[in-house]
């Protein structure tokens, strides 16, 4: 590790003249490459020899405490993952001249000890612009720490936020942004179909170059620490102690990838996934997998933790098609990205009514809170192999493929009306890929709370096209492993000679209650796409604009993360 000097520049003028310190606070732009709040301290460093940056980045205790259903927000895949990502950051930082503060326990209170103390002094606050209430929350907090040092004679902060989330700036949008979003339609078609359009992506930002940022001031100590699981504000030991276990013997053998965080690994990925393999040419044959690396781009995870950002995949999307070939596949890519756009955006119109029983339609429906049912589900034992094997693949690798999460998700939610906010709180808990914004979004849509058409998945008929032989079910329940591809579905249904030989011990399916979907307004409506039914709630006829080429088939609200 790099030993920092113990002098600098800023800290030699420190005391003849006044000093701005740029306090760069990362979140969920863990990233260089691209990153509007690092481009604009190095801007700001640029406008001052005075000027110091420091990077930080803070585990904050919020997000790491119970549910209101009592689960923990932060389990073990998640925490692995980002320790992993922010290690990469502060190696990336370091190589350039700088380096990154990392520190556990309440933001504000390591950004108010960050904050310049001379009556002449300026300290600015530079972070990425988030949207859900958890995020912005915690921007006020930071503001009111800030102010209150300010009342008690101390300095204070200003607050600078930069959009760099989304394929496409929301300066850019052709929907009222400074208004809220009011006029940004519920349904993704034509939003999609203005953005496209309407706007243009915006350049791919450099990331910095040597020395860009300056070194950070010596009077900043603990620069040397990074935390260890145990560390962490985790809910439980048990959750840190599982978090350990896997840092140390990496993912589990049938993982479809060992999901390592951070800039680095992410556009490793790319570049494998684009030029090294030419798997982006066939994407969209391949995309409906389940088993294996490369049947989808993996990139989820690291542009949930913005390691890479949209604007740069879309880039080198560009690039590919120019060098080697543009079709459905490459495109497909891109609208995908799209949607991840969109549940950002519809998260910000509709604020905390995405985590709403009801969510943004106001639609009442007969929820329960069955426990023995919720159990099954998460443990992978409803008696439903395809439901089973994806639950048990989340709790082991943290994460699932697109089919498998449209598949559970009507499940829990159309299937056994259980309160579908348990649901994305166990995704919350587990998925590598967590973002607030699509993962509550995708629920509220997946139970049909946000209007239009509610699309209930027939788990059988979707395990005999996606998983025929199954090979999956199989790979994920040993228990069925001998079990015949006819009876995949029905296992219990094979016959008793062929169940006794092989000595089967696999539950029989739970007993569901009848919904009644006339309560919600809406009758279950029939799949769309060949199978590829709007998972998530509502996807809307896919395809290209008039300018890209055909029209493709109607796609998953899942896919876009999820891919």
């Amino acid at each position: 590790m790099r030993t920092l000097s113990t002098t600098s520049e800023s800290d030699a003028m420190a005391t003849s003249s006044p000093r701005t310190r740029v306090i760069v606070w990362f979140r969920n732009d863990l990233r260089l490459l691209d990153n509007a709040v690092v481009a604009r301290a190095a801007a700001l460093r640029g406008q001052s020899d005075a000027a110091e940056v420091v990077p930080v980045y803070v585990f904050d205790e919020t997000f790491f405490k119970t549910s209101k259903r009592g689960l923990a927000r932060f389990g073990a895949g998640r925490g692995k993952f980002t320790i992993e990502c922010v290690d990469d950051l502060k190696r990336a930082l370091r190589g350039v001249g700088s380096d990154l503060l990392v520190r556990c326990g309440k933001t504000e209170d390591v950004i108010t000890e960050l904050t310049l103390t001379g009556a002449n002094d300026k300290t600015i606050v530079l972070t990425q612009t988030e949207v859900t209430s958890e995020e912005t929350d915690m921007d006020r907090a930071v503001e009111r720490a800030s102010k209150e040092r300010a009342r008690s004679g101390g300095a204070s902060a200003s607050m600078e936020r930069l959009w760099g989330s989304t394929l496409y700036h929301a300066d850019d949008l052709p929907y009222d942004f400074a208004g809220g979003l009011h006029d940004l339609p519920d349904v993704f078609t034509p939003f999609r179909n203005k953005v496209e359009s309407k706007c243009s992506v915006r350049a791919v930002v450099p990331a910095p170059t040597a020395n860009a940022l300056g070194s950070v001031p010596a009077s900043v100590a603990g620069l040397d620490w990074m935390p260890e699981p145990k560390d962490l504000p985790f809910a439980s030991a048990e959750i840190a102690l599982a978090c350990e276990k896997w840092l140390k013997d990496g993912a589990d053998e049938r993982s479809v990838l060992e999901f390592k965080g951070g800039e680095s690994q992410a556009l490793a990925r790319v570049k494998y996934y684009l030029w090294d393999s030419d798997l982006l040419a066939t994407y969209f044959e391949t995309r409906n997998g389940m088993l294996g690396g490369d049947y989808s781009t993996k990139l989820a995870p690291w542009l949930a933790l913005g390691c890479v950002s949209p604007r740069y995949v879309v880039s080198e999307i560009r690039r590919y098609e120019s060098a080697r070939v543009e079709n459905k596949s490459t495109y497909w890519v891109i609208f995908e990205l799209i949607w991840r756009d969109f549940f950002k955006f519809f998260a910000l119109k509709h604020g905390n009514k995405i985590f709403h029983l009801d969510g943004t339609a106001n639609r009442t429906a007969s929820w329960k809170s069955d426990e023995k049912i919720l159990k099954a589900w998460k443990t992978g034992t409803t008696g439903y192999p395809l439901i089973d094997a994806n639950m048990r693949e989340l709790a082991a690798t943290g994460f699932m493929s697109n089919r498998g999460r449209q598949n559970v998700a009507s499940w829990l939610a159309l299937d056994a009306g259980v309160d579908w906010r348990h649901g994305a709180d166990w995704f919350e808990h587990h998925l590598l890929d967590y973002d607030t914004a699509s993962n509550w979004g995708n629920w509220c849509a997946a139970a049909g709370m946000t209007g239009g058409r509610i699309n209930r998945f027939n788990i059988a008929k979707q395990t005999k096209d996606y998983d025929p032989s199954g090979d999956y079910v199989k790979r994920w329940i040993p228990e069925l492993r001998e079990i015949p591809a006819a009876y995949i579905t029905e296992p219990n249904q094979a016959p008793r000679e062929l169940r006794d030989r092989i000595s089967l011990d696999y539950p029989n399916k739970l007993n569901l209650p009848r919904r009644d979907f006339t309560e919600m307004g809406s009758p279950p409506g029939p799949k769309r796409g060949g199978g590829r039914a709007a998972g998530g709630g509502r996807g809307g006829r896919g395809g290209r604009s008039k300018s890209r080429g055909p029209k493709a088939h109607a796609v998953s609200v899942y896919d876009h993360v999820y891919g």
